[in-house]
């Protein structure tokens, strides 16, 4: 298993969060607590780089489902980018990809914000 990460950095009035590792149901008292946290910052844009993400299952997708719901009802936008193939994957099966919205790359989700 990959260990789980999460770096940050401040880009004008967004925040970047790089998640790394897997995940999973293991990951998930890693990343949950780590993102409610970075969403209670208080920043009105929030970029999730998944370009680190080996890998997501059904937990995965419920750690950053409820991250888009902690920042809607905080306020905030969050979105996500550098989606890896197989990830994006499961979000179009699931439908997922509606509700959470997907940039190419982590510029393109910041410029997002801007439109």
């Amino acid at each position: 298993m990959a260990y789980p990460s999460v770096e940050t950095i401040a880009y004008g009035s967004c925040l970047i969060a790089r998640l790394g590792g897997e995940m999973d149901y293991r990951s998930d008292p890693v990343f949950r607590p780590r993102l409610k946290e970075l969403i209670g910052r208080g920043r009105r844009f929030i970029v999730l780089d998944l370009s680190g993400v080996s890998f997501c299952d059904s937990a995965g997708l419920n750690v950053l489902l409820g991250a888009r719901r902690q920042a809607d009802a905080s306020g905030a936008r969050l979105v996500l980018a550098c989606v890896p193939e197989r990830l994006r994957q499961i979000l179009r099966m699931t439908g997922t990809d509606h509700v959470l919205r997907v940039f190419d790359t982590v510029p393109d989700a910041v410029a997002g914000f801007d439109g």
